[in-house]
């Protein structure tokens, strides 16, 4: 009963002073909108959405640094590394292999059978289990196998959104054939497409790995014959074996060492990577301090938060001041200090919540606008989302528990920050003073 009169009591007040409590609403939807901005971006990075729903158990190894002491070579892991020990980690449930190829990745076009012009779509050139370590839903067919892996047959998995483009429809592709480059791919599997903002799994077009001209080829074969152009994934079981693999790798990497010691050295840095250490980090050999991020995000909310908490304090304190006299009254009719302060922090709270609100609102507007580029915003080397790909905000990214839990917290420590101090400086006047107020 307490809690709804104070909430009567500050919808009548709301309704008496519409520019103050527009502008606290408004004010604190800024705040918080901007804050929430923030806390989606890197929820999209790193919270398990669709299809990288194993991010909390998913390992990377993308860059390897290999020196003879007058020349380095860097790059990533060549297909001699993989078939003598990179694939043969035993502390990983699941080793996964993609290859960057110029020729597929970056360089290809499909010929669509309607002549409506070529287009270039997103390619991985994979092997199969790619499609166990990510949770793509097949609406058709299933994933190439080992066997079309090691054979090179030309079949590939395709989005439905490509689908839909070349064939008209989702159902009944597989079997089909498209043109890429000039030459016929089969259709075997038509997955729900994912979405450019998870890019470790999207692609339009997902081949095996074998079918690029130069798979088996080194980088540099006689100086270096373990650089290539392979990137490694891992899913673990947990945190431990997590643990154990990279404690592997390092072993690995140390008897390599040794064994090629005066011809060249390998450097692996700290990998493999997990999801959230690679989501802060640009590249491996980038030095990375967990402190030194807790103090940029923890600067960035002290901008986000406190700036606008010092105007509304303000806001509030030129408000209680024209109270004062009321207070007076009902300290005169034997209301004591806490329920006043009570009082005036609930009135403050259903004005940030309303505020919350518009902020949540305005991320989500925000966010959706602006997800073609607004999701590089904090990276240091931001990249421009290719054309053609699809960059859409799914549900589950917009509406989570997570950030409407963040959402909550941001309305309770705004309202805590500008309401506290100057309504409990305001209620330590006397009731003399304050009933003088009404002269």
């Amino acid at each position: 009963m307490i809690l709804k009169t104070y909430f009567k009591q500050a919808w009548a007040l709301l309704r008496q002073n519409p520019l103050f409590s527009t502008l606290y609403i408004v004010g604190t939807g800024l705040a918080i909108g901007m804050t929430m901005i923030v806390a989606m971006i890197y929820y999209v990075k790193l919270a398990p959405v669709y299809p990288e729903e194993n991010r909390g158990r998913t390992l990377y190894l993308e860059n390897a640094k290999f020196t003879d002491g007058e020349q380095t070579s860097q790059w990533a892991l060549s297909y001699s590394a993989l078939q003598d020990w990179a694939l043969h980690f035993e502390n990983a449930e699941v080793i996964s292999a993609e290859y960057s190829s110029w020729g597929l990745s970056e360089s290809a076009y499909i010929q669509p059978a309607d002549r409506s012009g070529d287009f270039h779509p997103q390619i991985k050139l994979v092997d199969p289990n790619f499609f166990r370590i990510y949770a793509f839903r097949f609406l058709e067919g299933s994933p190439f196998t080992e066997a079309d892996l090691q054979s090179g047959i030309r079949t590939a998995v395709i989005s439905n959104d490509l689908a839909r483009r070349l064939f008209g429809k989702v159902e009944g592709v597989v079997g089909q054939s498209f043109s890429l480059n000039y030459v016929h791919y089969r259709v075997c599997g038509v997955v729900q497409g994912g979405s450019y903002l998870t890019p470790r799994s999207y692609a339009q077009v997902y081949l095996p790995y074998t079918l690029a001209r130069n798979y088996r080829r080194s980088q540099s074969p006689d100086q270096f014959p373990y650089i290539g152009s392979y990137k490694l994934t891992f899913l673990v079981k947990d945190d431990a074996q997590a643990r154990a693999l990279q404690a592997e790798v390092k072993d690995v990497t140390r008897r390599l060492n040794l064994e090629h010691e005066g011809q060249w050295e390998m450097d692996l840095w700290e990998q493999p990577r997990t999801h959230a250490l690679s989501a802060f980090q640009d590249y491996p050999s980038q030095d990375f301090s967990f402190w030194v991020k807790v103090r940029y995000f923890g600067l960035l909310l002290l901008v986000l938060l406190l700036v606008p908490a010092l105007n509304l304090m303000g806001m509030i304190s030129s408000r209680m001041e024209s109270r004062l006299a009321e207070m007076g009254v009902r300290k005169s009719f034997g209301a004591d200090r806490s329920r006043l302060l009570g009082q005036v922090m609930w009135e403050n709270l259903l004005l940030t919540l309303l505020g919350g609100l518009l902020g949540l609102i305005v991320a989500w507007l925000f966010i959706y606008v602006g997800r073609e580029w607004i999701f590089t915003l904090l990276d240091d080397f931001p990249e421009a989302i290719p054309q053609g790909a699809n960059a859409y905000v799914s549900g589950e990214m917009l509406f989570a528990p997570a950030v409407f839990g963040c959402a909550l917290l941001l309305c309770v420590v705004l309202n805590l920050l500008s309401a506290l101090l100057p309504a409990w400086l305001s209620l330590r006047k006397p009731i003399v003073n304050s009933l003088y107020e009404r002269r």
